[in-house]
């Protein structure tokens, strides 16, 4: 009887050191998940807006966040769907500038 005591004991330790690596993992994610929401209700991409925000919410989290040296790409990535929004809303000109400055630092 002990021994089959034992066996349970170690397989449910075993199974705990398994799932710690996802319960770290988790909190990360929906940090980065709260901000991506937050970024594309401020660039106006609300719930209603289907494929925009899609695609903006796609290239948010696919983003490598700056701290883990992913700066560069990062920056591609932002570049691109602000071009993006910027296409799609027809600015040309100072408009276009002003644009892009807010939403490349934003």
């Amino acid at each position: 009887m002990s021994t089959a005591l034992r066996v349970i004991a170690i397989a449910l330790f075993m199974v705990s050191l398994e799932a710690t690596p996802f319960a770290v993992a988790a909190p990360q994610h929906q940090n980065k998940m709260k901000a991506c929401n937050e970024q594309a209700n401020a660039k106006g991409f609300g719930e209603g807006k289907g494929d925009e925000r899609k695609e903006f919410m796609k290239g948010c989290l696919s983003a490598k966040s700056e701290k883990g040296g992913g700066g560069k790409s990062s920056q591609q990535n932002k570049m691109k769907t602000c071009n993006k929004e910027a296409g799609d809303k027809k600015l040309k000109g100072d408009e276009r500038k002003l644009f892009m400055s807010d939403c490349l630092s934003a």
